[in-house]
């Protein structure tokens, strides 16, 4: 599989990444492990996770650490070469060091990290929002320790907008911090807003591009269709309010999109993750798939 490179370090990533989202409902872990395997034996290299992912049964405040402890299994023994991510910010749990990245939070929720994924650095440790109550330098001198430290190579931002950006660049810059070596923001044919002013932001200042929902949820993959039950074993019926409501401007939306996939002589899945990756500044695009079948979608462009 293709790799790029992320400016400014020494890792070369595949341009498919498989999100783990999902690890936990509706991916076991036994699915789960086969599905990392699998990636990696396609040639994929990059993984993404979270401390609070733990699939559907997900709420706010609940203590996350589903996904990381699945990925500390399936990496047993192939820990090497993967450009493993993990991210913190969000909440899981009920202490003040449980949500948002004060000093306090990110040490503690770093460790917890380590241990869950069985590893003795993360390769990219991501902001996974902005805190609105930690003043930056505290948050970025952390990172820096933690680099320094070797518990984390480099670190990236996610969900954050150019301006939040900017301002982080900077306060790393004022304040001689490291500054972050990619982003990962929402990005795909139905939300492409991130192109008008984050993107080139990044680009501008060498930051690598890993993008996520490149399905938006599923609705890419052209399993919907106007007038049809919905798809049994679909995030509309598992989890319906975590998806877009299906107006008929969305069904009129997709069915261009899925013309324009037959033009190009693709499906509108591999459509869509190619449109992704040739956005400029774009070296991955994060994949969640619950089998082969779906990984096979992205990979195979």
């Amino acid at each position: 599989m293709e790799k790029r490179h992320i400016p400014g370090t020494d890792l070369n990533v595949s341009t498919i990444c498989l999100g783990t989202f999902t690890f936990g409902t509706p991916v076991i872990e036994a699915n789960a492990v086969k599905l990392v395997h699998y990636a990696l034996d396609s040639g994929m290299n990059f993984i993404d996770t979270a401390n609070m992912y733990e699939g559907y049964t997900r709420v706010i405040g609940s203590p996350g650490g589903v996904a990381e402890e699945i990925l500390g299994k399936a990496l047993a023994g192939r820990r090497d070469g993967v450009i493993l991510a993990t991210k913190v910010g969000m909440k899981v749990g009920n202490e003040p060091e449980d949500e948002y990245t004060s000093p306090a939070a990110i040490r503690k929720q770093l460790d917890k990290s380590l241990r869950r994924l069985d590893t003795e650095a993360i390769d990219i440790y991501y902001l996974h929002r902005p805190d609105p109550v930690t003043p930056l330098a505290d948050i970025l001198d952390t990172l820096g320790k933690a680099i320094t430290e070797g518990k984390i190579r480099y670190y990236g931002i996610s969900n954050y907008s150019a301006q939040q950006l900017s301002e982080l660049l900077n306060v790393a810059d004022t304040c001689g911090l490291p500054r972050p070596v990619i982003c990962q923001p929402p990005l795909s044919l139905l939300k492409n807003d991130a192109l008008t002013e984050l993107i080139p932001l990044c680009i501008k200042e060498k930051i690598a591009v890993a993008p996520y929902q490149v399905y938006q949820g599923g609705l890419l993959t052209g399993k919907y269709k106007r007038g049809s039950p919905m798809p049994v074993n679909s995030r509309k019926t598992e989890k319906s309010e975590w998806l877009w409501e299906l107006t008929n401007d969305l069904y009129d939306k997709l069915g261009e999109i899925e013309t324009s996939a037959s033009e190009a002589g693709m499906s509108m899945a591999r459509f869509a993750v190619k449109w992704v990756l040739d956005q400029p500044g774009i070296v991955s695009a994060i994949i969640g798939a619950r089998n082969k079948d779906q990984l096979d979608e992205a990979i195979k462009l």
